[in-house]
């Protein structure tokens, strides 16, 4: 296992390293001691690593991650997960606004709460999040999961496509063109299939679903209020 310290090891040197790490060699395993708060750490990583964060993370840890199974052991910054395109990544703590945005596969698990916008314009990524979001989550959703075991913000999926939310708690508001759907059987799978990966241990059918309600696909003018 590598450990790098980034109290004396620059960001773009550890991510240099993790970059040089092909699918059929290089060390798998790293630590990473003090991450302070800095950018960007375990961003663009392209082969099936294993990333230990030890503490609190600042923007886009983990950003276009492929393949890699990065956990954060504190607090993520904005943009965790960003353009995630496969792989696994794990917050432990809380993560901020806008946390999975853009993914397009692969898995992010928040532990804690998600600010704002978490999920916005996700397409394909699947998102577990074991506390609560904010306000605009699933903002532009396209495709992919996103589970909340809390309480949703107001305006959850405005303006969504065809991306499948689920939320145990309760919201303040649905966003324009998003509506409770019904949850089937297939449903019931993925929502279980995913708080498995996630670890969280929580009742499928306490979910409810929602998803768009298809009237913003087309512009039409008895909707001009909702655009």
């Amino acid at each position: 296992m590598n450990e790098v310290d980034l109290a004396t090891t620059k960001v773009h040197e550890l991510n240099a390293a993790l970059h040089g790490v092909t699918a059929t060699a290089g060390e798998r395993s790293w630590n990473v001691l003090n991450p302070r708060g800095h950018h960007s750490i375990a961003a663009g990583l392209n082969a099936p690593l294993s990333v230990l964060v030890k503490g609190h993370v600042g923007y886009y840890c983990g950003g276009m991650n492929k393949e890699a199974d990065v956990t954060i052991t504190g607090n993520a910054g904005p943009g965790v997960g960003e353009n995630i395109m496969s792989g696994l990544i794990r917050v432990k703590g809380n993560a901020s606004q806008y946390a999975g945005a853009s993914g397009h596969g692969g898995t992010l698990v928040i532990e804690g709460d998600a600010a704002s916008r978490c999920g916005i314009s996700m397409k394909g990524v699947d998102i577990v999040v074991g506390g609560n979001v904010g306000h605009m989550s699933a903002f532009m959703a396209q495709a992919g999961n996103l589970i909340v075991c809390g309480d949703a913000g107001h305006h959850l999926g405005d303006s969504i496509y065809e991306a499948h939310l689920f939320v145990r708690g309760s919201i303040d508001s649905l966003g324009a063109d998003c509506i409770e759907k019904e949850l089937r059987s297939e449903h019931i799978d993925v929502l279980e299939r995913l708080l498995q990966i996630a670890g969280i241990k929580a009742q499928a059918k306490d979910f409810r679903r929602y998803g768009s309600a298809r009237k913003l696909y087309n512009f039409h003018i008895d909707h001009a209020h909702s655009y």
